[in-house]
This record gives structure tokens, sequence and C-alpha cells, in this order.
């Protein structure tokens, strides 16, 4: 395989909860970094039992938490009801969910529905939870499950407080394909500047983007969060093996990665650093709700910190 024939130093940017969490064990086995996985799951973030792996995305189970928290204060009659996917992505979701709320506030959450990334839709799923009576919904999916469920509790005429986890947020995967008109008000947690939001039009980062998509890619990319993430993470790559000077052993290419202070990245939002240590590899821990305007999302309230 290419990293024992090839001898390559590090793995990075891998994409997928499962993906990555497959290969895990053999990467910290064998001492070779698993650099800034493009995931949320909290066990990507754990130096005591895998020290060669780190992610990039904020936690799952963070966004979960915050999600419940909202809601807790803002709305404390709420009847909760959560779509997850069935596996660590929809898991760590719930289970940051159920932090959130507490033992105090745990009889909010009504319903819960898992649903496989093999099945089709999740139309079931989501009529059975607007069979609970719940008035808000929680969607922990990746981007067609969450488009499908969107579009669903619309044609039911369920109008819950819809919240969408982060892998839900790309206006060009989720919100066209499930309907702009359908997705209004919707919720999720912003973790990096939306290239659709028209108040980034002067912004130097996203000046830096849109001459980036000019060049190598098409129109379409301009808006995509998807295709803005590598953009963002690219540049930490970039900015860890600068740090390692000459030295580019996979011992010092894992030190730089886990000693980052106070980096800031384009495209992240304002005032956001990214801060590692040894025993901290949460690389982003900045969250800012926004609300779906039919457009572009509209961020509210202060600015999260996962502590």
């Amino acid at each position: 395989m290419v990293i024992e024939q090839e001898q390559v130093a590090f793995i990075f940017g891998s994409v997928g909860t499962a993906p990555n969490a497959a290969i895990r064990s053999y990467l910290n086995e064998n001492k070779i970094p698993q650099l800034f996985v493009a995931s949320g799951f909290s066990m990507f973030a754990d130096p005591h039992h895998y020290p060669w792996t780190i992610g990039f995305n904020p936690s799952y189970r963070s966004e979960g938490h915050a999600f419940a928290k909202y809601i807790v204060s803002t709305k404390p009659d709420a009847k909760i009801a959560v779509l997850y996917q069935n596996d660590d992505l929809g898991k760590d979701y719930l289970n940051g969910v159920k932090d959130g709320l507490g033992a105090s506030h745990a009889a909010m959450l009504v319903k819960e529905a898992s649903y496989e990334v093999s099945e089709p839709t999740v139309d079931s799923q989501v009529v059975s939870l607007q069979g609970s009576g719940a008035n808000t919904l929680i969607v922990a999916a990746n981007a067609k499950a969450a488009a499908q469920a969107i579009r669903k509790a619309y044609d039911l005429d369920w109008m819950p407080e819809r919240y969408l986890g982060s892998t839900a947020a790309s206006i060009t995967s989720v919100l066209k394909p499930a309907g702009l008109e359908k997705s209004k008000g919707a919720i999720t947690n912003y973790w990096g500047k939306d290239p659709a939001d028209p108040r980034w039009a002067d912004d130097p980062d996203y000046k830096e983007w849109a001459a980036f998509v000019a060049t190598y890619m098409t129109p379409t990319d301009l808006t995509d969060g998807y295709a803005v993430y590598a953009f963002a993470a690219g540049p930490l790559m970039a900015y860890v093996l600068k740090q390692c000077g000459d030295d580019l052993s996979r011992e010092t290419i894992m030190r730089q990665a886990t000693s980052l202070k106070d980096y800031v990245g384009p495209m992240g939002l304002p005032g956001a650093k990214a801060n590692t240590s040894p025993d901290d590899y949460r690389v982003t821990r900045q969250l800012q709700l926004a609300r779906f305007n039919g457009v572009s999302w509209e961020w509210f309230g202060d600015m999260l910190t996962d502590e």
C-alpha cells in the first residue's frame, strides 16, 4: 500500500467519519500522522488514545451541544425530534444534544429516528418524527438526507424550528436541492465565512477565494461551501510544513500540527484562532449560529467557543 511502499510522510484531509475511523488504528500503530481529518467526529481529537490523528472540523458533539443549549435558553417548552445518520457522525450529534439538554431538560427530547446511508429516502423517518408532536427538529445528516428531510417536512406542512448540522449547511448542495423557500428559517452552526453571504463582498479573504475560483475552478464553485472548505484547510497544512523548516520527519510534522498558536486561516470567522497542544487536538473551536433567510445565512447572537 502507499504507506508501506511509498513511505509517505503523512495523510492529509481524508474525507469522512467512517473511512477515517477505519484507518485510524493502523496509522497510529505505525506512527503516521493523520492530519486535519475532514470530519467532526469527536474521537478524532483524542490525543491520549490516538496521538497521531487530528481533525479539522469542530466536533459534531459540540455542535449538538450548542443547539441544545440554545433551544433550552430560547424555547424552554420545545419538543425536540432528532433525525440522525446511524453511524459515528449522527450518534456524535445526538450525544451532544443529550449533553446540552442535561438531566434537567432530557424530557424535551421526545423522538429520535435514525437512517442508514444506503436508504434511498428518509421520508418515513420524517413522518415518524412529525407524529411525535415535536415542534423542533435537529437534522444530523449528510447532504442528501438533510435536503430530503427539509423537503418532506415542508410537503407535510410540518413547520418545526429546524437545526442543520454543519455537514448540511451548504446552500448549493443541500438548501437548493431542498428548495430555497422550503429551507427558509433553518438554523445552523457556522464556523467559516459563507461564500454566498454578500457581507463578505469586500472582504480580503473572499476576494482571494474569488480570484482562486476564477483561475482554477468554475463559477458554480464560488458559492459552494464544500469547495471553500479545501481552500481553508490547505493553507493550514502548508503552514504546518513551513513551521517544520528542513525537518520533515513524521515526528516533527505531528509536533507542529499539535502546537498551533493563534493561527488564523483564510475564510475563518472574524476573531477565530486555532490553538492546539499535545493535550488538546481541537483545531476549530469557534461556532456561530446562523439562520437562512432564503438567500444566505444570517448570523445572530455571540460567537460560541467550545471549552
